[in-house]
């Protein structure tokens, strides 16, 4: 299948989450054989419009990001000329999403809106015009899927595609060393460590040790927090990891807590759950953390210091595992599945299949 991406911004221009993400796809994609195709503003070095990379080919639609109207004002002659299957566009900037509606028009291809909502979802003129020009809209969780439709999106275009992560490659990790709790995330102002600092601090008469993987602005507050709870000689910081080595740790810790304040699709939590642990969240009105525990039975949602401890203790007496199959339907084949899916029954409604 012939595929057009649409992102003015790349992972190659500013790495955020919803860049990563939006590459992620890509490259599923990629991997499944298919025609993958980029435009985007121009990232590389040199003349070329085009670059060929991981077997992704990516269109230089307008030389960089101070070029934003020119992209928008080349993008639906440039879609219409390259008479993709499908189009398949980032939400943001809003306007990319109209430019691309025009181009689907001109190419007679459905549209799909990769909608992810990494740092919340403006509330303006333009996004609430962008949400009713794709055919489908896909979204990494039933939270951001609301904040759509909250938009005015019709609800019944609104999709959800979780994340993927890699079994094979969990598979494939030697565990890490035993710990009973784990927390990974970017120590930023947004990752709320301290109720499980304090949760923990409240258990310092039981025996517990625990990890947190990941660095930030904040770093050095939590440090000083665990000295001044006096539980600084059970709490290891290893600041930033690789995958593998994150997924190590994963696969010899026992229970994983999450309790960030604002999270689209808790990533990180699940390459922990695959991986044998055990899910604690603590419930935030912005984070959809919940979603990959509730109805499972090594999952607890909590929404205070005391139930987390409560909860602590509540899944230090279920089983250690090193690989939990629960999660298969997140692997990277399944989740290609999923947009391929999607976009057969879009190209059937239009009678192209």
């Amino acid at each position: 299948m012939h595929v057009a991406f649409v992102s003015f911004e790349t992972v190659h221009h500013r790495d955020t989450e919803t860049n990563q993400q939006f590459r992620t796809v890509l490259e599923i994609l990629s991997e499944r054989g298919h025609d993958v195709h980029c435009y985007c503003a121009g990232f590389w070095a040199g003349d070329g419009s085009t670059l060929e990379q991981d077997g992704i080919t990516y269109h230089a639609v307008s030389t960089g990001l101070d070029a934003r109207s020119s992209f928008y004002l080349r993008l639906p002659f440039v879609l219409a000329a390259a008479n993709p299957d499908v189009i398949h566009a980032a939400a943001q900037p809003p306007g990319q999403i109209l430019a691309a509606r025009w181009g689907a028009t001109l190419a007679r291809a459905p549209l799909l809106v990769e909608w992810y909502g990494d740092g919340g979802i403006d509330d303006t003129r333009w996004t609430r015009l962008a949400t009713g020009r794709p055919d489908r809209i896909v979204t990494p969780s039933e939270l951001v899927g609301t904040w759509v439709r909250e938009l005015g999106a019709d609800g019944d275009i609104v999709e959800t595609i979780s994340n993927p992560i890699d079994l094979e490659l969990i598979r494939d990790v030697e565990p890490g060393e035993e710990v009973d709790v784990i927390y990974a995330r970017r120590l930023d102002d947004g990752a709320n460590l301290e109720s499980l600092l304090l949760a923990l601090a409240e258990l310092r008469d039981r025996d517990w040790s625990a990890t947190v993987v990941g660095d930030g602005p904040e770093r050095e507050t939590y440090e000083r927090l665990t000295r001044d709870l006096r539980i600084e000689d059970r709490v290891t910081f290893l600041g930033n990891l690789t995958l593998e080595d994150r997924i190590a740790v994963y696969r010899g810790a026992h229970i994983f807590v999450q309790t960030a304040e604002h999270c689209v699709f808790p990533t990180e939590m699940l390459w922990a759950l695959a991986a044998g642990c055990v899910g604690i969240v603590e419930y935030h009105a912005n984070s959809s953390a919940h979603e990959l525990v509730e109805g499972w039975n090594r999952g607890f949602r909590t929404t205070s210091e005391a139930e987390l401890g409560e909860a602590i203790l509540a899944a230090g007496d279920l089983e250690r595992r090193e690989f939990d199959d629960r999660f298969a339907d997140y692997d990277r084949s399944s989740v290609a599945e999923r947009y391929l899916e999607l976009y057969r029954a879009l190209l059937e409604d239009r009678g192209i299949l």
